[in-house]
């Protein structure tokens, strides 16, 4: 991220996945008893009362920033169930949902929102949710300005015309509806009570959102590192099988995550590697679900310095990835990409496939001084510790450069050290991935490619007044032709891979997950990278 953005990226991701059905691809194959729970088991015989734990088992740490107001990592996957907004996106319809609104309405020609609030919502923190408090959490996240505090920026100004109505006068014309569905910066919570304990929201000892859950531990850094519990006032109400707790067991290594999954420690494992995906598939007391994602790799080349700041370079680099073999390796968990926008959504373009071309390679490094004939060339890069995925990719790279003179000296890395290095500027090839904040193309554009003096996303350093440009015009574009947006994300895309060679996209994941037999109710939905919706789900009989 997307984790993403991420270390959602690293799983991520994230992030985010058109699926017809989260089902689609499901399967619980073979015939006997199911596994036994470990002590203290997350398996519990369904009775009057559900007293199980779901637990989720990511490969990388879960909380990088509690605040709901900045938050862009890897948390959304236990925030999205601490936090709500306004709307849902419902991927598997194509539709804006409600959520903490249960209707809203435009005028102006997108210039004016109303949004009618939810009645009867309570704040994990005791306070109700009104009008005035919606409010007061959005003007706290603008001016945060961190996380995807961008989705807001369209707003001049919001006012509540009374305890339940929240109207938005827009500077230009954008679908605030779907902004408000946003899996980040879009949380609605008790600024008031935030502002007030600081310390032990940073800390992990307070929360102030509506969600079905709050936080019950969180140990940063220890293998179980995050619990929840219900909130037994969430206006959705609780039923007795419904799960009441959560947990978060950080495992990185993909085998070992397989491993407790099938001794029944662990509920759910968001990625598996193709081998093991099919094996689960197999597997006595195990569910395989596979569905179409929103998320993309992204393999971003350093524009601003050294070897690759040349283009002829960036460009070869291109050339030398085996798009049609890692896509074959991978075995049913990529498509290959056609630029930056994933199918499903708003720009997306077709005959941009890239292809591997290693003549063309080693022509474009000739041209640079480089190549066989030439000095060693010597380039840095940094992936994702865990991910199995990123390391073929890399792996499939270094084999390819090596004909042509060219040393990767790969480094797989912990997410935060991965990305605190890349905000240095101190690497040449950055891989990450990335999803949508919102079921909108605009993220990849604005967070990764759009110059910014401090570095946050931006890991390829590109600088283009023409593209910043361009960029700042796409959400009113969105709003008022579509047409128009369109073919404005087909021209960046070309302009960003093709002219400035910032990136190389080889494929969009398509996300394997395996989960315990006994769980029933999960749907994948890729507006929300790697999130589980626990309140959706219960224990078999």
């Amino acid at each position: 991220m997307r984790w993403h953005k991420r270390l959602l990226v690293a799983g991520i991701a994230g992030v985010v996945a058109l699926a017809a059905s989260a089902c689609a691809g499901g399967q619980v194959r073979g015939a006997g008893g199911t596994p036994q729970p470990s002590t203290g088991g997350t398996q519990a015989t369904q009775s009057t009362e559900n007293d199980a734990t779901f637990v989720y088992a990511p490969n990388l740490d879960v909380v990088t920033d509690w605040d709901p107001a900045t938050s862009y990592s890897n948390e959304i996957i236990a925030m999205t169930s601490i936090y709500e907004g306004l709307t849902r996106y419902d991927a598997e319809a194509k539709e804006v949902r409600p959520r903490l609104a249960t209707e809203w309405s435009s005028a102006d020609e997108g210039k004016e929102w109303t949004f009618k609030l939810r009645q009867g919502v309570k704040f994990h923190t005791g306070a109700t949710l009104d009008a005035e408090a919606a409010k007061k959490a959005i003007e706290r996240t603008m001016k945060s300005g961190g996380g995807a505090a961008y989705i807001w920026s369209a707003v001049d100004k919001i006012e509540t015309p009374d305890a339940s109505t929240l109207k938005f006068t827009l500077k230009y014309a954008a679908p605030m509806d779907l902004i408000t569905s946003s899996g980040y910066a879009a949380h609605i919570y008790d600024a008031e009570a935030l502002e007030k304990n600081e310390d032990d929201v940073k800390n992990g000892k307070l929360d102030a959102g509506t969600g079905p859950y709050t936080i019950d531990s969180w140990q940063k850094g220890q293998e179980t590192e995050l619990t929840l519990k219900a909130f037994d006032d969430y206006w959705g109400g609780w039923r007795p099988e419904q799960y009441k707790k959560v947990a978060f067991r950080v495992t990185p290594e993909i085998t070992t995550a397989w491993q407790l999954l099938q001794r029944g420690e662990v509920n759910f494992v968001q990625r598996l590697n193709p081998q093991l995906f099919e094996q689960a598939g197999m597997t006595e007391g195990v569910q395989a679900k596979q569905t179409p994602s929103f998320q993309n790799l992204l393999v971003l080349f350093n524009t601003a310095e050294g070897p690759t700041k040349d283009v002829r370079v960036r460009q070869a680099l291109q050339h030398a990835i085996d798009y049609d073999g890692l896509v074959a390796a991978l075995k049913g968990s990529a498509q290959k990409a056609g630029g930056l926008v994933p199918p499903g959504l708003l720009g997306h373009t077709t005959g941009m496939e890239p292809k591997q071309d290693l003549a063309k390679a080693q022509e474009l490094l000739q041209d640079a001084g480089y190549g066989p004939d030439n000095a060693e060339l010597k380039l840095t890069l940094t992936y994702a510790q865990g991910d199995e995925d990123q390391k073929l990719l890399v792996t499939l790279l270094t084999a390819a450069l090596k004909k042509v003179n060219v040393t990767i000296e790969a480094r797989a890395m912990a997410w935060n050290a991965q990305w605190d290095r890349g905000k240095k500027g101190d690497q040449d090839i950055f891989v990450m991935y990335w999803f949508p904040d919102y079921a909108d193309p605009y993220s990849w554009f604005l967070n990764v490619f759009r110059s910014a003096d401090e570095v946050s996303f931006n890991l390829s350093y590109l600088k283009d007044e023409a593209i910043d440009k361009a960029i700042d015009g796409l959400p009113q574009l969105t709003a008022t032709d579509q047409l128009a947006a369109d073919q404005a994300y087909a021209d960046l895309q070309k302009k960003i891979i093709q002219d400035e060679a910032a990136v190389a996209v080889p494929y969009v994941q398509t996300y394997q997950r395996a989960l315990t037999a006994d769980v029933l109710g999960y749907v994948d939905n890729p507006a929300y990278p790697n999130v589980v919706s626990f309140y959706d789900l219960k224990p078999a009989s």
